[in-house]
């Protein structure tokens, strides 16, 4: 159950990281690296950042879990 728990933890984390970077800031961000330019003639880029969004929120809510989860583990054995 721990390898478990810290392996799913690992790879939220990482992801996590990754999808924060991929967000578009003011300035560009890491996202232009990888067809920012593509998006901006698109007419539905607005729709890339909604779905964006969305996938960090829900990867964000499982890391949230699975740390609880952890710290759950490490109490109680």
């Amino acid at each position: 159950m721990t390898i478990a728990l810290n392996t799913g933890l690992f790879i939220t984390s990482v992801l996590l990281i990754v999808l924060v970077l991929l967000h578009r800031a003011k300035g560009g961000g890491l996202s232009s690296l990888f067809g920012g330019g593509v998006q901006s003639s698109l007419s539905g880029s607005s729709v890339v950042e909604k779905n964006l969004d969305r996938l960090t929120v829900v990867v964000g809510l499982i890391w949230f879990i699975l740390i609880v989860a952890v710290g759950l583990d490490i109490k109680f054995s």
